[in-house]
């Protein structure tokens, strides 16, 4: 290239990058990104003005406008519109406002393991403990841990290790992202010993399987499928007794986290009634009905609460100081949002849809929303929604703020359940919106 060919190269004007560097309005987004953030988006403007797809006077401005809506986090919050309440893809349970209020108060400095009072070391964990007795007074003892399925392996470790778990073969299930539990609980180093068949079991089957080496009897609730037609299987009263007697702790595994029985879901069990009928130790999720953060519980007995509180396994399967004040501030704290959905009134979720397609069009239909997250699968939630174009769906997950409809039948459906009254506007703004949308 000769020197006059390079003097009208347009790239010559693209602003060096000390220059923009310099700009205010980036000095104002280091307050909140890292600089190698800002960095990177510096050079990434100036390489677009390099491929001809920025015209050089134009590269501060779009820098500015790429900086200003730059976050430092890449998750999008999103309006649950689907009718789904414990959305596992959509995060699960909604925390509620004191959950939420308590993660601020322990994202600083925090007595998580402090007497404040005496100024020594305290036990971790003590207020999740507390409120969790009392909201499931069936309980002994109580213990938190990261996760249901970390609160699974932690229970069948201390108990098993090297030794015989006792399952039913129609217990062997298969949980999200293809996690199977016969290879959860190998990964603990026990033996799976599987009674009956897949679709019925009796109490001989665990009695005739009960010897020197069992550690312990595992029910585990088949809470995302049902099995229909010829089928049976042993209720937690019927194995209580036999398992008492040759002392063999029976551990169950309710999914949920349901703490006491809901009338809404009959046949969903609960913590309170698992013990009564006689389970040693209850193995849950914090973050499905019970509407808190992720969390495992491991309600029960108190000494085999207490054998796995002292388990290696348990400060590598510890909850960390946020998700734990959140966790005692739900259980202690007001009905939770994942409650307030599951109970939502279907004539009002009526009158909502109604007035939500008098802004914005489309037809309001019937349409029965889940409970999720593997919990109470094909109750139905009686609702309504308004159907809207399938192709209104890409458009308003993608939009702001981001509404996820249900896709179904050619169809975006908008399903309120989940979606705070407060919010209305918001969803009736963003179907304008994507109404907009070339």
């Amino acid at each position: 290239m000769n020197q006059i060919a390079a003097q009208g190269d347009p790239r010559r004007r693209i602003p060096r990058t000390d220059v923009l560097l310099a700009l205010p309005e980036v000095a104002a987004a280091r307050a909140r990104l890292a600089e190698h953030v800002v960095a990177a988006r510096v050079r990434d403007a100036a390489e677009r003005a390099r491929r001809g797809e920025l015209a050089p006077e134009d590269v501060a401005r779009a820098l500015a406008d790429d900086l200003a809506a730059a976050r430092p986090v890449s998750q999008t919050p999103v309006i649950n519109a689907t009718g789904v309440v414990v959305h596992t893809n959509l995060g699960r349970a909604p925390l509620p406002p004191a959950a939420i209020a308590a993660l601020v108060d322990a994202a600083g400095y925090v007595d998580v393991e402090m007497d404040l009072d005496a100024g020594v070391r305290s036990k971790r964990g003590v207020g999740a403990r507390a409120a969790l007795l009392a909201a499931c007074p069936a309980a002994e003892d109580a213990l938190a841990v990261n996760n249901g399925a970390a609160a699974l392996v932690l229970a069948t470790t201390a108990l098993a290790a090297g030794r015989e778990v006792i399952v039913s073969r129609g217990e062997l299930i298969e949980i999200g992202a293809g996690f199977r539990l016969p290879d959860l609980i190998a990964s603990t180093g026990a033996r799976l010993r599987e009674v009956g068949t897949t679709n019925r079991t009796h109490l001989r089957d665990y009695l005739d399987a009960i010897g020197p080496d069992t550690g312990c009897i595992l029910k585990v609730h088949p809470s995302n499928f049902r099995v229909t037609g010829f089928t049976s299987g042993v209720s937690v009263r019927e194995l209580a007794g036999p398992a008492a007697e040759r002392g063999i702790p029976l551990v169950v595994d309710l999914g949920s986290g349901l703490l006491a029985p809901d009338s809404l879901l009959p046949e969903e069990p609960d913590a309170t009634t698992t013990l009564n009928d006689g389970a040693d130790l209850t193995t849950a999720s914090g973050d499905k009905l019970l509407g808190g953060p992720q969390a495992g519980l491991i309600l029960g007995r108190a000494p085999l609460v207490q054998r796995l509180s002292r388990h290696p396994l348990a400060r590598a399967v510890r909850i960390d100081k946020l998700a734990l004040a959140a966790l005692e501030a739900t259980v202690a704290g007001s009905a939770a949002p994942v409650m307030r959905s599951l109970h939502a009134d279907p004539e009002r979720l009526r009158e909502r849809a109604e007035a939500l397609a008098a802004r914005v069009g489309g037809t309001v239909v019937e349409h029965d929303g889940r409970v999720g997250g593997g919990g109470a699968p094909g109750v139905p939630l009686p609702g309504y929604a308004v159907r809207l174009p399938e192709s209104l769906a890409r458009p308003l997950r993608t939009g702001t703020p981001a509404v996820v409809p249900r896709v179904h039948d050619g169809a975006a459906l908008i399903d309120l359940r989940c979606v705070p009254e407060a919010d209305d506007e918001r969803v009736a703004a963003a179907v304008l919106a994507a109404h907009a949308v070339p």
